[in-house]
């Protein structure tokens, strides 16, 4: 063991590689030649809602802001609240996506 002045000889840190963690086996399956584009793709095919929640929260947002920009202040707090609704429901296609892929991987044996 070293002294907490030294510098260890071990191994120097490399950005590059992924860090060692003791009984920790990093995953060989890497994707690292996947575009932005194909990793889009990828996702909104492992779950499709997430995408329809965030059009829809960013759509309710658009319009309630243009209803309130045109004095429509009834409109515009409906909007708003629709804008609430499509938050929550996509919050919640996270969290159930987050639940099945943690339900397919497999545990560590």
């Amino acid at each position: 063991m070293s002294s907490p002045g030294s510098v260890a000889s071990e191994v120097a840190f490399d950005p590059a590689q992924p860090p060692v963690i003791e009984g920790f086996t990093p995953s060989t399956h890497r994707v690292r030649d996947e575009t932005v584009r194909a990793k889009f793709i990828r996702k909104v095919r492992e779950n499709p809602v997430v995408p329809i929640g965030c059009l829809a929260t960013a759509g309710a947002l658009s319009y309630g802001l243009y209803c309130f920009h045109r004095g429509n202040s009834q409109r515009s707090q409906m909007m708003m609240r629709t804008r609430i609704f499509a938050q929550g429901f996509t919050v919640m296609a996270i969290l159930g996506g987050l639940a099945v892929s943690a339900m397919k991987s497999p545990g560590p044996h």
